[in-house]
């Protein structure tokens, strides 16, 4: 075991997507500001800033503007206002659209971006680097390091070099320590670390469990005379059933780029059901399918999201560090809004870790960002909206004239809470008992497959390197999930990572092609036996998304 160097900042974030990034800033405006000096760095396990980064994205401003007042001036590529929203229920063949009046707030946007947001997370990076914080790509954190009281005291990151067997390449480098006074943890959905550190000090005690969607986008470069730039298309029905959450999203950029993705949420019950194919499908709907014939498709990806909202938002600190971002679950799923939460919770954050090293504190709870979160916007807009999800549970209809009785009706000021108790893995029914799923093959120009997708997504592993998806029991994929779910993970798996062939013996085995993972971690979350566990692979590695 090689030792490791270690270096000491302030303040470590791991992350840099717009909630780390928030937090960067924040801290080096405020040391400017107080004429203090403070140490704080970034590790982005990307290749780049904005590699690993996937979203819709409409953006709402507010918090940008609270961080960065001039970000028009300084250059932010926020240059796509909102012109027109759209919002259609979709049956097979037809589409209704449901007047704007009648449309709750939480699906106008009006005053925001249509915007591609790993630029964004680029020119965030920038201004970050500008205030003097040290930002560190292509560095994963696998390792959360605790001091003897039990405290996070920093992160480290992972070796690199290491061949498959574990033995050592020419190129091996020994991961790096760094110790933190503080350290604030925004990797995004099922964050590796986050996922640990809310187990080690059991952050989600008393909260409803986490609720998860994939989001599955590509973008197109669409015929001129199709490009309409700031419409604004969300959908709903279509090609899923009233029982299964998830809706569409279509947006106009500029430069004749359309994006377009599906969200599904992962406590479906159906195991034939596979978020892919449904999104394939998805796009030959008659009222969809015009603005994509005679276009081309120029990227794709795939990312789970948090969606549970308010009622599943785990304890924010613990003695060390703290949560941000989607890390924790800030997205708004009745808005299909995060970037914004992930930025207003990133700046309570580093606000209330700036006090706590002006005092001279170190490695003890920054109880005050919680506090400032409920005493935040951020706060009462999740509070109006915690219980959009939970009416999904019942069916799309219920869902649909719930959320329009206490969006509309009652401005968010409903007299009721409705809870859940279930998470997403234990929604599975058995294969047996549910309908199949026969999805038609892709056409190559309208529809795809997954493989091709992939190669789209610029996404690389080196193949001579340790897996990265790990199983707890490897014979539960045939003894348990194949027999009893069909193999669902063939399925819920947007890139193809997973497949069961027949050995020298005639029997399944499950093969993981992870050079295929474009990081989204359905399978860490949708596996009905949590038996795969997904973690970061050697720096730098994965999809490079440019600009999605």
């Amino acid at each position: 075991m090689s030792e490791r160097e270690s270096m000491e900042y302030d303040v470590v974030v791991v992350g840099g997507g717009p909630a780390g990034l928030a937090t960067a800033i924040r801290l080096k405006q405020l040391a400017a500001e107080k004429n203090q000096e403070i140490g704080v760095c970034v590790l982005e396990k990307g290749a780049e800033l904005g590699a690993h980064i996937l979203s819709g994205a409409v953006m709402d401003p507010l918090a940008l503007t609270e961080l960065i007042p001039d970000w028009k001036e300084k250059g932010a590529p926020l240059n796509v206002a909102v012109t027109q929203d759209k919002f259609l229920f979709l049956s097979q063949t037809g589409a209704r659209a449901t007047p704007n009046w009648l449309l709750p707030p939480c699906f106008h946007n009006e005053g925001n971006y249509i915007v591609r947001l790993g630029d964004v997370v680029k020119w965030m990076g920038e201004q970050a680097e500008a205030l003097g914080v040290d930002i560190f790509p292509g560095f994963a954190a696998v390792e959360v390091l605790y001091d003897e009281n039990g405290a996070v005291r920093g992160v480290a990151t992972g070796d690199m070099g290491v061949a498959r067997d574990g033995t050592h390449t020419d190129h091996y480098q020994p991961g790096m320590e760094l110790h933190a006074r503080y350290t604030v943890f925004g990797e995004g959905a099922r964050g590796q670390l986050g996922r640990q550190l809310i187990e080690r000090y059991k952050l989600d005690d008393g909260r409803d469990p986490q609720a998860y969607g994939i989001g599955i986008k590509e973008m197109w470069e669409v015929d001129p005379a199709q490009s309409k730039p700031g419409l604004v298309i969300h959908t709903a029905g279509w090609p899923l059933d009233s029982d299964t959450y998830g809706g569409s999203f279509l947006y106009h950029l500029d430069n004749n780029l359309v994006a377009v993705g599906m969200i599904v949420g992962l406590d479906y019950a159906n195991p034939w059901l596979s978020p892919f194919d449904e999104f394939q499908r998805y796009k030959t709907h008659p009222a969809i399918r015009g603005t994509f014939e005679g276009g081309k498709r120029i990227a794709y990806g795939a990312r789970a999201i948090t969606a549970g909202g308010l009622l599943s938002l785990p304890k924010l600190t613990f003695p060390g560090g703290a949560l941000v971002g989607c890390e924790a679950g800030f997205l708004n799923a009745s808005r299909i809004k995060g970037s914004h939460a992930a930025i207003k919770s990133g700046k309570l954050a580093a606000e209330a870790a700036f006090d706590a090293l002006v005092a001279d504190r170190r490695q003890d709870e920054l109880t005050a960002y919680p506090q400032a979160f409920e005493a935040s916007w951020l706060h009462t807009e999740l509070n109006k909206a915690r219980n959009f999800k939970q009416w999904f549970k019942k069916g799309r209809t219920i869902a649909t004239v719930m959320t329009g009785v206490e969006q509309l009706l009652l401005k968010g000021k409903m007299p009721w809470t409705l809870r859940h108790s279930k998470p997403d893995h234990a929604c599975l029914q058995p294969a047996s008992e549910c309908a199949r799923i026969d999805y038609p093959k892709p056409d190559g120009k309208l529809t795809f497959d997954k493989l091709s997708s992939v190669f789209i997504s610029n996404t690389n592993h080196d193949e001579n390197e340790p897996i990265h998806l790990t199983l707890k029991d490897p014979s539960i994929p045939v003894s348990v999930n194949l027999a009893k779910y069909g193999g669902p993970e063939t399925r819920y798996c947007p890139a193809g990572v997973y497949e069961f062939i027949k050995d020298d013996h005639g029997d399944d085995r499950l093969q993981i092609n992870a050079q295929n993972c474009v990081h989204c971690k359905t399978c860490d979350i949708k596996d009905p036996t949590q038996n795969i566990v997904w973690v970061a692979p050697q720096g730098g590695e994965g999809p490079v998304y440019s600009g999605m």
